[in-house]
């Protein structure tokens, strides 16, 4: 009950007429998983010829048992004296474990037939978000004026993209999914891979937005080994593997980011045109901003100036020039701390704070004015 392979010579058509039967399969194209082939009478009668075609896998069953199988493309003489062969390649550990789990349970009636599966790479399967997924986008990091830290600004993306699988393991395959169907089409089971395939993508989102990674959210479709490679490593496709179906290829084709997330990033960036990486604040506002910070006998009174500057734009420097007087060594709470100049009064030259024209000590720090 062996396959025995047939003489280079043998396979042309002319000579098709020395087997008994000629089982062979169409192309099973981008749609059809499986197909069962067999004789009008559901027997494959000995010297009968059974043909591989490329990117195929044929599995020999009788009443439910594993006769042979291979994933070698040719032409196979059918002879049920041999033993298994097992022409398998790669799968030949596979096809030795089908031998064995697939037995007969309590039929009678004798039934052949050879089951086609598609061994190759199907593509063109789409997937996306129905909802947006949360991200955390380390292009906009956030500084955390306490701690000095930087945090991801949290944003909301919709992903649509394109992902190919092949089955990998033809024994879970038709053990969990396929069974011995007539044909096995891959809209079957489409649906709820696309579901496991957002999940992991999901799981995948997750792990590029933390700190090890930092990938830019509009950089994701240009991440594709990133995140094939996380996929892999981390395992998230696991409910598809577990069916004996890996994932191949994944490519995501567009990003957006919702309404909210929109906003965030709007604002952000008029935050940032207000200062420049490192707390330096930018343009001729922030250059009065440093200016009256180095300033070590008019700080506060250069302030004054800038405060009404601050007061025009509608406050939205407040916490660039907070920033900025932190660098210079004074703290956020001493400029709030601070309180308007008496009439006719300066500031402490030490500490900023308001002083009276005529005193001659400061009465927060101590030190002499006149």
């Amino acid at each position: 009950m062996g396959l025995i392979k047939a003489a280079v010579q043998a396979t042309a058509s002319t000579l098709h007429d020395q087997w008994k039967e000629y089982i062979r399969c169409e192309d099973l194209g981008n749609d059809i998983l499986m197909k069962k082939v067999s004789t009008p009478n559901g027997i494959i009668s000995k010297d009968s010829a059974i043909q591989v075609a490329p990117g195929q896998i044929a599995i020999i069953f009788e009443n439910g048992k594993v006769l042979d199988a291979t994933a070698e493309e040719g032409i196979y003489t059918f002879d049920q004296s041999q033993s298994p062969s097992f022409f398998a390649g790669q799968f030949g550990p596979v096809f030795k474990e089908m031998w064995t789990r697939f037995t007969y349970n309590g039929g009678v009636a004798k039934e052949q037939a050879v089951f086609y599966i598609n061994a190759k790479e199907i593509i063109d399967n789409k997937f996306g978000t129905p909802a947006p997924v949360p991200f955390q986008d380390w292009s906009h990091p956030i500084p955390n004026q306490m701690t000095k830290e930087l945090t991801p600004l949290r944003v909301n993306v919709k992903c649509f993209g394109k992902y190919t699988f092949k089955i990998s393991d033809p024994s879970t395959f038709m053990s969990k999914i396929a069974g011995t169907a007539e044909e096995y089409k891959k809209d079957e089971i489409l649906e709820q891979m696309r579901s496991e395939v957002v999940g992991a993508f999901q799981n995948v989102l997750n792990e590029l937005g933390t700190a090890a990674h930092k990938t830019p959210v509009l950089e994701l479709p240009s991440a594709t080994d990133e995140i094939k490679k996380a996929m892999d490593e981390k395992v998230f496709d696991q409910p598809i593997r577990d069916r004996g179906i890996s994932l191949v290829g994944f490519v995501i084709e567009s990003v957006t980011l919702d309404d909210e997330s929109n906003k965030k990033i709007d604002q952000y960036e008029l935050s940032s045109n207000a200062y420049m990486q490192q707390g330096k604040l930018t343009g001729s506002f922030g250059d009065a901003v440093v200016d009256a910070a180095n300033n070590e006998n008019g700080a506060m009174n250069g302030m004054m100036g800038v405060g009404m500057v601050g007061m025009a734009s509608g406050g939205m420097m407040q916490g660039a020039v907070a920033g900025a007087f932190n660098n210079q060594g004074t703290s956020v709470d001493q400029l709030q701390g601070a309180q308007p100049a008496q009439a006719g009064g300066a500031f402490c030259p030490k500490c900023g704070a308001a002083v009276g024209a005529d005193d001659e000590f400061c009465s927060k720090c101590g030190a002499k004015l006149k």
